[in-house]
């Protein structure tokens, strides 16, 4: 049995610092197969910070308070997602989700199976500087603790 404090937990932003607070607690209950992340998003903070797929785990995000607002699938259709709702994405759909309200959002993003990221399992979509045009890109972290994209057409990568 493991028992942790919200408030305990310790800050940890993603590289891309797209939300001020973020917190591991699957990571400090010690879980292995079950992620569980504590936010709390101030008008247009993100989740994530861009559009965005799972291809090994499907992800289950709360709204404790506040307003979301999801960007689901390639297209990009919105959905509103409100104090006390739930929205989940099966593996491979794509999903980006941040604060569109005007008070901070509290919210939990939850994922299963495993605690952490398969790394080579993850990809996102940002437009591609040599293709000109927004495709879908292998997503891993680097030893800095920064993103390396590299776009599934053409092979051409950068880091942010």
């Amino acid at each position: 049995m493991e028992k942790v404090a919200v408030e305990d937990v310790r800050v940890e932003t993603n590289p891309l610092e797209v939300h001020s607070v973020r917190k591991p607690v699957s990571r400090a209950l010690g879980t292995t197969d079950f992620a569980m992340n504590y936010f709390e998003l101030e008008p247009g903070e993100s989740f994530s910070g861009g559009l965005h797929t799972h291809h090994d785990q499907e992800e289950v995000f709360y709204v404790e308070s506040g307003e979301t607002t999801f960007e689901v699938g390639v297209d990009r259709e919105e959905v509103v997602v409100g104090e006390r709702d739930l929205i989940r994405f099966a593996p491979g759909e794509y999903q980006t989700g941040y604060n569109s309200g005007d008070e901070r959002a509290v919210g939990w993003a939850l994922g299963a199976p495993g605690a952490r990221h398969d790394w080579e399992e993850l990809e996102s979509m940002v437009d591609c500087r040599e293709c000109g045009e927004e495709t879908g890109h292998a997503t891993t972290l680097t030893e800095e603790g920064r993103f390396r994209l590299v776009c599934n057409d053409c092979g051409t990568s950068f880091t942010i």
